[in-house]
């Protein structure tokens, strides 16, 4: 009997203990779903037998040699959902999570095999119906589970919640109201492959979760095909996103809280077209759902060649292989419950399963926890505390060291010094506030000073301006000229230097009423007419 799958060892029990290592494997556990009513109408005969607790035996029904694979657990029909939740250890998936890590649980098997049973439940009967609490999938059980773990923590929960499928190689977002439409898948250095755009709802109770899912259940797409009547035509990706605030605040102000994830993936099953009678769009559809199941068996079997791991993987294939990528191959701890139908006329897609869960589990991961911000500078927080240490040492040692006595004395004089600075600094304040007032005085006067200066040469100007009108309006008569006023007057008189406030044309040191020619004396041409006018003007 030819035997495959895992190595000697306790799988289920290393996936109980977490990462310890620097690589961990991807772990598997098979499911084999009990014979269906229509199988057992048709007489068909189960192909798939358990020996033990991690082994499946193939028994093929043409006579051939038996193989046998090899799981870190193996349940048969007769196994309860419960059961199933248990020996996937899921609950140890969201301890990580809880720690930071980034975990993945997804199903794989062929249509009608029982994936979405798995970790979903049977379908609801009607809307608004829940499913009864012996039937509930892994999600819903660990839903159950992590809120009430979360309550039971010393520091506050985030929780957060998206739901997506991949159909027809178009990411929908199935929490998104209205109508779907395709969201795109971008790369980052620190992120990875994300999707853009996508909705991310906050919930603090199981009900809003549930709703939640439920929510996204209805609005995935579906149908029946002669093999499955509600067979998924999507592959469906559901992320609890965990966030813990701890008591370091970040190094980073822009750096977000410590936490991790849990991504449950529903994969759509292989099928051959054939076999499903599928035509027109669901044949469409199968052929998309296995182009992308079988970009994900090439990135798997690549993963196994430590040659070619280190070079490239071609993770960009698909939309699916995108968004499977830290968990395959990067820093998540994955788990994968492969699926099965023990019936002999599904035995080659049964082989197919097997082979594809016995690489898997080949597969290792690096599983590493966001650092929180103490873990990013031990060295320097080291450095710090000795560095403290010994100024410790040393101010212990200087104060020991002093006199009592002169310790006291010093004491006092440096009190007292305080004391005089402060008045010092005082006296010293506001004297400079006194200044800065008298500055501001100052400056106010030297202003209005400005101003009335200004002022006044306005007004000299104006007065010399009109003097010399008066001047150029003495005619010359027939005889002789007389003088003008201006010269009669010493010529200093005439222009002499402007005193601070003129008040009158006489303190101007302009020609008054007696400085002119006396009534007297008459000049030709009419002397005393023109200084009249000369002094109607002024």
């Amino acid at each position: 009997m030819e035997e495959r799958g895992s190595p000697d060892g306790d799988p289920a029990r290393s996936l109980e203990q977490g990462p310890e290592g620097p690589e961990t494997p991807i772990q598997v556990v098979l499911r084999v779903r009990p014979m269906s009513a229509a199988e057992l109408r048709r007489g068909e005969q189960s192909a798939l037998h358990c020996s033990g607790t991690r082994t499946l035996q193939v028994s093929p029904p043409g006579g051939g040699p038996d193989v046998a694979f090899r799981f870190g657990a193996v349940l048969d029909g007769a196994r309860t959902q419960e059961d199933v939740f248990r020996a996937c250890g899921v609950r140890r998936l969201g301890e990580l999570a809880l720690r930071g890590y980034s975990c993945t649980v997804f199903t794989f098997g062929q249509t009608g095999s029982g994936k979405t049973y798995t970790l979903t439940g049977p379908p609801p009967q009607g809307e608004g119906v829940p499913v009864p609490p012996s039937l509930a999938g892994i999600m819903q059980r660990t839903f159950t589970w992590l809120l009430d773990r979360v309550q039971h923590l010393g520091a506050p929960v985030t929780l957060q919640a998206s739901y997506l499928e991949i159909y027809n190689e178009q990411v929908r977002d199935l929490l998104s109201p209205g109508a779907p439409r395709p969201l795109p898948v971008r790369w980052d250095k620190t992120r990875g492959f994300y999707v853009e755009q996508l909705r991310v709802v906050e919930f603090g109770s199981l009900g809003a979760l549930m709703e939640l899912l439920q929510m996204g259940l209805s609005r995935r797409r579906s149908s029946a095909h002669t093999l499955n009547q509600a067979s998924s035509r999507s592959h469906a990706l559901l992320t609890l996103y965990i966030s813990r605030q701890t008591q370091v605040p970040p190094v980073d102000p822009g750096e977000p809280p410590v936490g991790g994830k849990l991504c449950f993936v529903d994969l759509a099953g292989s099928e051959k077209v054939a076999a499903t009678g599928s035509r027109g769009e669901l044949m469409l559809e199968a052929n998309s759902i296995n182009r992308s199941l079988l970009a994900l068996g090439h990135c798997i079997s690549l993963l196994l060649d430590p040659q070619r791991k280190q070079s490239h993987i071609p993770f960009r294939d698909s939309k699916l292989t995108k968004l499977l990528a830290d968990s395959l191959g990067g820093r998540g701890v994955t788990l994968m419950v492969a699926c099965v139908s023990p019936s002999a006329q599904c035995l080659p897609e049964t082989l197919s399963t097997l082979r594809y869960a016995s690489r898997a589990q080949r597969v290792t991961t690096r599983p590493q926890a966001p650092k929180s911000p103490v873990a990013k500078q031990p060295q320097r927080l080291e450095m710090e505390i000795l560095q403290l240490q010994e100024e410790n040492r040393r101010l212990r040692s200087q104060l020991g060291q002093r006199d009592p006595k002169t310790s006291g004395l010093s004491g006092a004089r440096v009190s007292w010094a305080q004391q005089n600075l402060y008045g010092m600094l005082q006296e010293f304040m506001l004297e400079n506030e006194r200044l800065r007032k008298e500055k501001s005085q100052l400056q106010s006067s030297r202003d209005l000073a400005r101003d009335e200066q200004r002022l006044l040469a306005q007004q000299v100007h104006e007065l010399e301006r009109r003097l010399l009108s008066a001047c150029y309006l003495h005619q010359p008569g027939p005889g002789p000229a007389p003088p003008c006023p201006c010269v009669m007057v010493p010529a200093p008189s005439c222009h002499p230097p402007v005193p601070p406030v003129p008040s009158t044309a006489g303190s101007l040191g302009l020609p008054t009423e007696g400085a002119l020619p006396a009534p007297g004396r008459k000049g030709r041409g009419g002397g005393e007419g023109r200084r009249g006018e000369l002094e109607t003007l002024l």
